[in-house]
C-alpha cells in the first residue's frame, strides 16, 4: 500500500493514474479494465500492484463526493493472502521518510490472516470490510497521553467491552464485515462520503452507515499486495509480508469519483 520504495512508480499519460509496481507486481490495462496483479512472491519480499492519484501528499478529495468502483479479486477468497482494496487515505507511511502521519482512511478494505486490524468492537480483524478511521480527531489527541494505561486496561475483557467504544469513537473507526464471497464476483461498490458520515453500498444496496468520517483531503488508491498488519487495542502491533503461492489480481472494470 505504498509503504515501501517503488521499483516503478510512473504517471500514465493516458489516464492520469499513478502506477506503482513493487517486487513481483504488475499493473496493466486490458479491454478498458485495470488489472493489478501481485505474482508469486517469497515471504521475505514485498509485492504491491497499485494505482493512485497523488504523488506524495497532493491529496485532492474532500467530502461530499460519491465513489463508484466495479471490481473483483481472484483467486477464491480462502486462498487470498495479504491486503487489497480501494478508496481514500492519507498515506500515513511515507516511503523514505521518518515522518509519519496519523492515519485517515475511508474505503473498502480486505486483509487475510495473520492480519488483525481489530479496532472495531464486534468486527473481526481480518476480512472484507467497509472501514473508516480518523486518528486526527481532537478526541483521539485528547486521549493519547493516557494510551499506555489504556492498553493495559484493554487487556481486561470486562473493561475492554465497557471502555473500548470510547476509544473507537475517538479514532473515528467504523467498520462492517462483508461476505468474502463477494470478492471473487464482479460487483459495484459505492461510497457516499459526507462531512457528517458515509454510506457504503454494494450493487445499490446500502450495507453500512458510518457515523464519523475523515475530513480530508485524501487521495484515491487501489491496490493488492502481500503485506499483513496487526493493530489491537490490547497493544499488539506487527507488520510484515507473507508468501504468495499464486498470483492475485484485483480487476477494476470502472472507477468513478464525483464531487457532490
Amino acid at each position: 500500500m505504498g509503504m515501501h520504495r517503488a521499483d516503478t512508480h510512473d504517471e500514465s499519460p493516458d489516464t492520469g493514474w499513478r502506477i506503482t509496481e513493487i517486487g513481483q507486481a504488475q499493473v496493466r490495462s486490458e479491454a478498458g479494465a485495470w488489472l493489478l496483479t501481485a505474482n508469486p512472491t517469497p515471504a521475505d519480499q514485498y509485492s504491491d500492484a497499485q494505482i493512485s492519484d497523488y504523488v506524495t501528499d497532493d491529496f485532492r478529495w474532500t467530502p461530499p463526493l460519491r465513489m463508484t468502483v466495479t471490481a473483483s479479486l481472484t483467486p477464491a477468497a480462502p486462498a487470498l493472502r495479504g491486503t487489497a482494496g480501494f478508496g481514500f487515505w492519507n498515506q500515513p507511511f511515507m516511503p523514505g521518510q521518518v515522518r509519519l502521519r496519523l492515519p485517515q482512511a475511508i474505503w473498502f478494505f480486505f486483509s487475510a490472516a495473520p492480519s488483525n486490524i481489530n479496532l472495531a468492537q464486534g468486527v473481526p480483524g481480518p476480512g472484507w470490510k467497509t472501514a473508516t478511521i480518523n486518528a486526527r480527531r481532537w478526541q483521539f489527541l485528547a486521549l493519547a497521553p493516557a494510551a499506555p494505561l489504556g492498553v493495559l486496561l484493554m487487556r481486561v475483557p470486562a473493561l475492554y467491552q465497557r471502555l473500548w467504544p470510547v476509544g473507537q469513537r475517538a479514532i473515528g473507526v467504523s467498520e462492517h464485515l462483508l461476505d468474502h464471497d463477494l470478492l471473487t464476483e464482479t460487483h459495484t461498490y459505492t461510497l457516499d462520503w459526507r462531512a457528517d458520515g458515509a454510506a457504503f453500498a454494494v450493487d445499490g444496496k446500502t450495507v453500512h452507515e458510518a457515523p464519523v468520517t475523515p475530513g480530508g483531503p485524501l487521495g484515491f488508491v487501489a491496490w493488492v499486495d502481500n503485506q499483513y498488519a496487526i493493530v489491537t487495542p490490547q497493544g499488539q502491533f506487527g507488520f510484515g509480508t507473507v508468501p504468495l503461492p499464486q498470483a492475485q489480481t484485483l480487476r477494476l472494470d470502472a472507477i468513478r469519483i464525483e464531487p457532490q
